[in-house]
C-alpha cells in the first residue's frame, strides 16, 4: 500500500541554525521519539532546542491569532535560522519557579482544589453552598480577617525607629527614610510633632499620628500633600507587596521588622467559620489540603458517594500521578513560591500527562534536577509514557541514567561558547558511547570512592531541628571536610542544612535563586570587574571612567545603554530590535574611539570570561574559570543564566570573602559529567586550603567522591524527616540499606 503523503513528516528539519553560538547547523530529529540533548554547559543545547526549536513553533502558532489577540502576547521575535520544517505545536515544560504570589499553591496550580471544592459542594455536611464558599481566594469563602491569606502581620516598632532619638537625628531606621529623603520630610515638616524631640518624649497623641494616622491631606507651606502614620506607610511600600519584588535590603529589613503569625481567626486555614464547618467522613477541607498528597489520594478514593464518582475518580488520578513523580510529600496547601525549580518543573508535567494532547513536542530542561536516582527512575517512566501517547520529547539533559533511556541524542560541543555551537554526534545510545565525543566517553564514566578521606577537624552541632517535616534531628556536621547531605526528594536536606545552618557565623550559602538586577545587570558588572576595567580605559586615553559604563555618560543615547530598542506595536506584539545608532554596541561612536590594547570597551564586554582572562588578568576571572563559567560573556545579562551558572557565579564572589563553612545547593545543576570532575577538583582546592564544604547533592559522582555522608529519609515528606545514615561513603555502601547506599553500591560497582 502506497504511503499517505501526511505520513512522511516524521522528522523535524533544522537547517542552519545560528542563534546565540550555533554554527550554521543542520540536523534532523525524530518525532513520536524521546530525544536527548547533551553536551557541557554553554555548548548551545538551549540556543537549538529553546531558542529556535521551541521559539520558532510558539511564534508560529501566535502569528495564526488575529492582529487584537497578538498585541495582548508576548514578542516573540523569529530565530536565526535558514529553515525548519515539520514542526508541532511546543510546550516548553521549564524549571522557572512557580508565582510566588502568596494566594498560589500546589492545590490552585493543579486544579486539584478547584475538584476538592466541587466535591465539598456537592457532598459535604453541613451543606454551605456552591465551590466558591470553599475558595480563600474569594470574598464567600475567605477568612475575613486574614482575608484568605491564611496569617496575619504584626511589626515590630522596634525595629522601625530608635525613640531615644528625635527625627532630625535619624530616629527612622526604615530603608529609604533617612534624613532629607522625600519619606522623612513629609513626616518631619508635617507639623503634628516637632522633628527635634526625642520619640521617647512624644505625647500618646503624637506617638499614635507618628505610627498610625490614616493617609490624610495636610498643608505645607503652599503645598497639599498626603501624610500616613509609618506603620500606615510601611506596610503599604513593603509589606502588602510580593515579597520577591523588594530589593534584597529591604528583604533583609523586613526579615528583621515583620514577623507572621497564623491567624487567630482561621488558624491559618484560610476560610471563614462556614467553609471549615462542612466535613466529609470527618475532615473539613483545610484539613485535607495540609494532608501528604500520597495519604490525601488514599482518602479520595475511599469516598463511595454516586454522585460525585467522576469527579473522584479524575482527582484520585491527578494525585497518583503527583505521588508517581515523586512529590508525594507535598499537600494542596503548599505555596506555589516555595516550591524548588524541579518541584515547580514536576507539577507542571502534571498537567501534561493527564491531557488528550498527542502529536505534541514537549520540552524539558533538565527534569532530573533535585532528584535523587530513586526518582530519576520514576521521572524516566513518565517522559517514555509521554512518548508513548504519540508525542515528541526533547529532553535537555547530563544525567547518564536519563541519556540511556533516549531513541536518539543530539551531542553539541565541542566545547562552550565561541567554541561550541557544532554538530557533535547525532543517532542512538549505543553510538554515542562508541563515538570519541566528550559525551560518549564520559557516559561509562564513574567518581571512585576516595582511597583515604580526609578527617574532620571539628563539628557544627545541630540538636532537635523540627524544621517542616524534621522529626527532632540531631546531627553534628564535620568541619574541615566534604560532606554530603543526602536523600531523596522531599526527605528534609534542605530543612536541616538551610534551617540549621544559614546565618551562622562564618557560613556562606550559595543557592540557584536567582540573581536581584535588570536587563542592564551581567558578570562584569555583578563581581565588579568593570570598576577596574573603566579605571583602565580611562588612565590609558587621559579621560574619565564615566564614559565606559552604559549606564552613565558614555551610553549611546538612542538605546540608553542597553543596546536594544524595545518597540510597542499597539495592535501588534511589541518587538525588541538591536539599536541601529550603536549597532548593539550599547556606547557612542566617541567612547569606542578610545582603545585599551587594541580593543574598545564594547569589543571587552564581548569577550567571554576565558579570553578577558588573557587581556585583562583579575582575581575573579581566575575564580570565574574555577567555577566552570569560562564561557561566559562578560556583558552577558544575568537574566540570560540557568540556576547552576547563577549558583557558581555566586560562588566565585564568595571565595574572595574567605569564609570557612560553604554550603551549596546541587552544584551540579546544568553541568556536563566532563564539567562534574572539574568541580570536585574545586571542592577539594577548597577543602585543603582549610575551609569546610557541605554540599546538598544527589549526583552519584559528588557522593563518591565525599568525607562523609549524612543520609535523610527513609522516605519523603512524613515519611522522611530523619537521619538514617550518617559515616563514610565506604561504610553506606558496605552497611547500610538506603535507598541511597542501593543506588551508589550499583553505581561504585558499574
Amino acid at each position: 500500500m502506497e504511503r499517505a503523503a501526511a505520513d512522511s513528516h516524521d522528522v523535524i528539519e533544522v537547517r542552519g541554525a545560528r542563534e546565540n553560538n550555533l554554527k550554521d547547523l543542520s540536523l534532523e530529529i525524530p518525532k513520536r521519539r524521546l530525544t536527548v540533548f547533551t553536551g557541557v554547559s554553554g555548548s548551545g543545547k538551549s540556543s537549538l532546542v529553546f531558542g529556535t526549536i521551541a521559539a520558532e513553533s510558539q511564534r508560529l502558532i501566535n502569528e495564526t491569532y488575529t492582529a487584537f489577540l497578538q498585541s495582548f502576547m508576548p514578542s516573540i521575535g523569529r530565530p536565526d535560522v535558514d529553515a525548519l520544517h515539520n514542526l508541532s505545536a511546543a510546550i516548553v515544560v521549564d524549571q522557572e519557579r512557580m508565582g510566588a504570589n502568596s494566594r498560589s499553591t500546589v492545590g490552585t496550580a493543579t486544579d486539584t482544589l478547584t475538584m476538592l471544592r466541587i466535591i465539598f459542594s456537592r457532598i459535604g455536611t453541613p451543606h454551605v453552598g456552591t465551590s466558591g464558599a470553599f475558595s480563600f481566594n474569594l470574598a464567600e469563602g475567605m477568612c475575613p480577617v486574614c482575608e484568605g491569606l491564611g496569617r496575619v502581620s504584626d511589626i515590630d516598632v522596634g525595629e522601625l525607629a530608635d525613640r531615644n532619638l528625635s527625627l532630625n537625628e535619624g530616629a527612622i531606621t526604615v530603608p529609604n527614610f533617612g534624613v532629607d529623603s522625600w519619606y522623612w520630610r513629609v513626616m518631619a515638616e508635617s507639623g503634628l510633632y516637632d522633628p527635634d524631640v526625642k520619640l521617647k518624649d512624644f505625647t500618646p497623641q503624637q506617638w499614635d499620628d507618628f505610627l498610625n494616622k490614616p493617609n490624610t491631606k495636610i498643608k505645607i507651606g503652599s503645598h497639599n500633600i498626603n501624610y500616613e502614620g509609618l506603620l500606615v506607610k510601611v506596610r503599604r511600600l513593603y509589606v502588602d507587596k510580593d515579597r520577591e519584588s523588594n530589593q534584597a535590603h529591604i528583604k533583609a529589613f523586613l526579615e528583621r521588622a515583620v514577623k507572621f503569625a497564623p491567624c487567630h481567626e482561621c488558624g491559618g486555614a484560610r476560610l471563614n467559620q462556614a467553609a471549615l464547618s462542612s466535613r466529609i467522613d470527618g475532615r473539613n477541607i483545610a484539613e485535607c489540603a495540609a494532608m501528604q498528597l500520597s495519604d490525601l489520594a488514599e482518602f479520595i478514593r475511599a469516598i463511595s458517594d454516586a454522585g460525585v464518582a467522576p469527579l473522584v475518580a479524575t482527582l484520585g488520578h491527578t494525585l497518583d500521578s503527583l505521588v508517581e513523580i515523586g512529590l508525594g510529600y507535598l499537600s494542596l496547601d503548599r505555596e506555589s513560591g516555595t516550591l524548588s525549580g524541579g518541584e515547580a518543573q514536576r507539577v507542571k508535567m502534571v498537567r501534561h500527562l493527564g491531557s488528550s494532547l498527542s502529536d505534541v513536542t514537549y520540552v524539558f530542561d533538565e527534569p532530573t534536577v533535585g532528584l535523587h536516582p530513586h526518582d530519576i527512575e520514576r521521572m524516566n517512566n513518565l517522559l517514555l509514557r509521554l512518548r508513548d501517547k504519540g508525542n515528541t520529547i526533547l529532553v535537555v539533559e547530563h544525567k547518564p541514567e536519563t541519556i540511556q533511556i533516549a531513541d536518539h541524542v543530539v551531542d553539541l560541543g565541542p566545547g562552550a561558547g565561541s567554541n561550541g555551537g557544532q554538530l557533535c554526534y547525532s543517532g542512538d545510545v549505543a553510538g554515542l558511547r562508541a563515538s570519541d565525543t566528550l559525551t560518549g566517553r564520559h557516559l561509562d564514566h564513574r567518581a571512585r570512592l576516595r582511597p583515604q578521606v580526609r578527617q574532620a577537624t571539628g563539628h557544627l552541632p545541630i540538636r532537635g531541628a523540627g524544621l517542616h517535616n524534621l522529626k527532632d534531628v540531631s546531627v553534628d556536621v564535620p568541619l574541615g571536610v566534604l560532606t554530603v547531605v543526602t536523600g531523596v526528594a522531599g526527605s528534609g536536606k534542605s530543612s536541616l542544612i538551610h534551617g540549621s545552618l544559614s546565618g551562622r557565623n562564618g557560613v556562606a550559602v550559595v543557592d540557584q535563586s536567582a540573581i536581584r538586577g535588570s536587563r542592564r545587570s551581567n558578570p562584569a558588572t555583578y563581581t565588579g570587574l568593570l570598576d577596574p576595567i573603566r579605571t583602565a580605559f580611562a588612565k590609558a586615553n587621559g579621560v574619565k571612567a564615566a564614559l565606559f559604563s552604559a549606564n552613565s555618560e558614555g551610553a549611546c543615547p538612542h538605546c540608553k545603554g542597553i543596546g536594544l530598542i524595545y518597540t510597542d506595536l499597539a495592535m501588534m506584539a511589541g518587538v525588541a530590535s538591536v539599536c541601529e545608532e550603536c549597532e548593539g554596541k550599547r556606547f557612542t561612536p566617541e567612547v569606542l574611539t578610545y582603545k585599551l590594547n587594541g580593543r574598545d570597551i564594547s569589543e571587552v564586554l564581548d569577550m567571554p570570561v576565558a579570553e578577558a582572562a588573557a587581556f585583562f588578568p583579575h582575581p575573579i576571572l581566575d575564580r570565574l574559570t574555577d567555577v566552570g563559567l569560562s564561557y561566559l560573556g562578560l556583558g552577558q545579562p544575568l537574566t540570560t543564566l540557568s540556576g547552576g551558572e547563577r549558583q557558581r557565579l555566586k560562588l566565585a564572589i564568595q571565595m574572595a570573602e574567605k569564609a570557612t563553612t560553604y554550603v551549596l545547593d546541587e552544584p551540579t545543576t546544568g553541568l556536563h559529567l566532563a564539567d562534574v570532575d572539574q568541580l570536585l577538583a574545586l571542592l577539594d582546592r577548597l577543602v585543603d586550603a582549610g575551609d569546610s564544604v557541605i554540599v546538598i547533592e544527589h549526583h552519584q559522582a559528588v557522593m563518591a567522591h565525599a568525607d562523609w555522608i549524612i543520609d535523610l529519609g527513609p522516605g519523603a515528606g512524613s515519611d522522611g524527616g530523619q537521619v538514617v545514615f550518617t559515616g563514610t561513603p565506604h561504610a553506606l555502601i558496605a552497611e547500610a540499606d538506603t535507598l541511597t547506599a542501593r543506588h551508589l553500591r550499583t553505581y561504585v560497582g558499574g
